[in-house]
Parts: structure tokens; C-alpha cells; sequence
């Protein structure tokens, strides 16, 4: 290399994180700027409105939970070499699963009712990933152009329950199904709505498959798929099963944040139940580039913006999606800085 040549590659990861960091700010107050908007009482809003108050600091990490399930699962589609985009697909038809045992045994016992809803979300999430494996491969469709039809699939079916055989008593609403007993939500702490079983278990997920993807030798595996899946198979490894496996887990986890969003947010099946966070977490696990020590920490940042920029159409008449200008930049910046020259 000539002396006084510079690449990316060059720059320390501390570095490189602070280049991406300032550049998605610098573009967002560029956006901010052209609205005669404010930037500093708007990022004072997006960074700091979340831990304004114990509700807002609880809906945070209410959102965090599934949100850190869902990149997870897709760290494991990463490290296999797919691009599992029908991860919101898989959180609806989670949480529709996680519905039946609720609905069908309303009077067992609360805890059984919650492992059996879980169970049920993960095996919702986990078929309805493998149904895109296998349309990968019998019939040669990319994954992300079946992940993404999968989606509006299972938008239609959550919409049909509601509208259709879950209707309320009264009359079909779009608002969603009747509220599931009261005891049959997760339990919440006082006057707040984070119920501690939520990021417990989301991080729970994500230790096992860190542990699993680095510690074990399934985990080896399925990166050496990952990298090049033809010289994968001359070791003896079985691809195709692998694959298969991956997309497996990721929509259980992907199930599992449905489930949390049925019997912990929402106490019922809404249409919109998924509420965007598997694009969310897509962002993260781009921006984490599916290393999983980095999932926490960002997820949590995301799940910062999204709950602090409600507040600024109310505060400053501005909508809302700025918060998805500044996750998109981060992202966008972050995949430009990876560039080799």
C-alpha cells in the first residue's frame, strides 16, 4: 500500500463507529433543518424522551424485548447465509398461535397458559419460517421475495381472525379482538406497564444463542454455511438442513416476540399486532452486522428513538418517522463505511 493511501478498512472500529454515527446525525439535522425544525429540542426528545418518565422508560423496554428476540433470530439467518425478510410474517402468525391456548382453556392455570402460549408462538413463528425454506428450496424462490409475500399473507390472516372467528361479541372491529381476562396478562409492576418477564426472556435468547452460535459445534456449522455452502457440503456438512434449521430458529424467536406482544402489550390479536418491529429489527442486526454483542445495546437505542419521537408531533408539530430517518441513516452509513475500496 503507497504511503498517504487511506481506506475505510484502515480505521479502528471505534472509529468507523463514530464516522457512522456522526454522518446518520449529520444527515437526519439536515432533514430536521429543512423542516425549520429545531435539531437540538428534537434530539433532546428522540435521545432523552424515553427516560423522561418511569411509563415512557417502561414502554422502552417493552419494545426493546421483542424487538432484541427478532434481531436475534436474525443474527442466526445472518451467520447461514439468508436474508430471513418474513420475519413480521412470523411474529403475526406467532402471536395468532400464541391466541389459541388462550382462548381455547381460558380457565387452567395462568402459568400453564403462558408456557403453552409460548410454545405455541414458537412453533407459529418456526413453521411459518420453514414454509419460506422450503419454497427456497423445492421451488427455487428467493427467500426474500417469499419472506416478503409470507408477510402480507399473514397480515391477511390476522386480519381475517379478527374480523372473522375471534370477533368481538358486540360487533367485528378493526381494534382488534375482546381483551384476554385480566389474569391471563403477564404480571406488570405497579402502575407501569413493563412486565419483567419480557426482556428477561428476550435476553435470556440471546445468551442461548450467542453460546450456541459460537460455542458449539452446530454453531460452526451453520457459519461455514454461511460463508460458502458448496465447500460446506464437501465437508459433510448437511446445507440444506442447516439452512433449514436456521430459519427454524429464527422464526421461533420471531413467534416468541409475538406471543409477548399478545399476553404483555396489546392483551388481545390486533391486526397491526407486529407493529413493525421485525423491519426494526432488521435494521439492528444490520447495523450490529449480526454479531450478537452488539444486539443489546442497539436495540435498545432503537427502542430510545421509537419511544421518544412520539412525543414530537405533540411538542414540536413534526412527525414521528423522524426517529426511522435516523435508524435508516445509522444503517445506511454503517453498511457505506463497510465498502472496500
Amino acid at each position: 500500500m503507497e504511503r498517504g493511501s487511506f481506506h475505510v478498512q484502515q480505521l479502528t472500529g471505534a472509529t468507523r463507529f463514530l464516522l457512522v454515527l456522526a454522518a446518520a446525525f449529520a444527515f437526519t439535522t439536515v432533514a430536521l433543518l429543512s423542516t425549520g425544525v429545531s435539531p437540538l429540542e428534537a434530539y433532546r426528545l428522540v435521545l432523552f424522551g424515553a427516560f423522561s418518565t418511569p411509563v415512557r422508560l417502561s414502554d422502552m423496554m417493552m419494545l426493546a424485548a421483542p424487538l432484541l428476540l427478532c434481531a436475534t433470530g436474525l443474527t442466526i439467518t445472518f451467520a447461514g447465509g439468508l436474508y430471513n425478510l418474513g420475519v413480521e410474517g412470523q411474529i403475526i402468525v406467532g402471536a395468532i398461535a400464541a391466541m389459541v391456548p388462550l382462548r381455547l382453556w381460558p380457565d387452567w392455570p395462568p402459568l400453564l397458559l403462558w408456557l403453552l402460549a409460548g410454545l405455541s408462538g414458537m412453533t407459529g413463528g418456526a413453521f411459518w419460517a420453514m414454509l419460506i425454506g422450503a419454497l427456497r428450496r423445492y421451488a427455487g424462490v428467493s427467500e426474500i421475495f417469499a419472506g416478503l409475500g409470507m408477510n402480507f399473507l399473514a397480515s391477511g390472516l390476522a386480519l381475517y381472525m379478527v374480523l372473522g372467528p375471534w370477533r368481538r361479541q358486540t360487533s367485528a372491529s378493526l381494534s382488534g379482538t375482546e381483551l384476554l381476562p385480566r389474569e391471563l396478562w403477564l404480571p406488570t409492576l405497579d402502575r407501569l406497564r413493563l412486565a419483567p418477564a419480557a426482556p428477561v426472556i428476550a435476553v435470556l435468547a440471546l445468551g442461548v444463542v450467542w453460546w450456541a452460535l459460537t460455542g458449539t459445534r452446530w454453531g460452526l456449522e451453520v457459519r461455514a454455511v454461511g460463508l460458502n455452502p458448496a465447500v460446506a457440503g464437501r465437508l459433510g456438512i448437511a446445507t440444506a438442513r442447516r439452512m433449514g434449521e436456521t430459519l427454524a430458529a429464527c422464526g421461533a424467536l420471531a413467534g416468541v416476540a409475538g406471543m409477548i406482544q399478545v399476553v404483555a402489550v396489546h392483551h388481545a390479536l390486533i391486526p397491526n399486532i407486529s407493529s413493525g418491529i421485525g423491519l426494526i429489527g432488521l435494521l439492528v442486526a444490520l447495523l450490529a452486522r449480526a454479531d450478537p454483542r452488539w444486539l443489546l445495546p442497539i436495540s435498545v437505542a432503537f427502542a430510545t428513538f421509537t419511544v421518544g419521537s412520539i412525543q414530537l408531533p405533540l411538542t414540536l408539530g413534526i412527525d414521528s418517522a423522524i426517529a426511522g430517518v435516523l435508524q435508516g441513516a445509522l444503517v445506511l452509513f454503517a453498511l457505506a463505511a463497510r465498502v472496500q475500496k
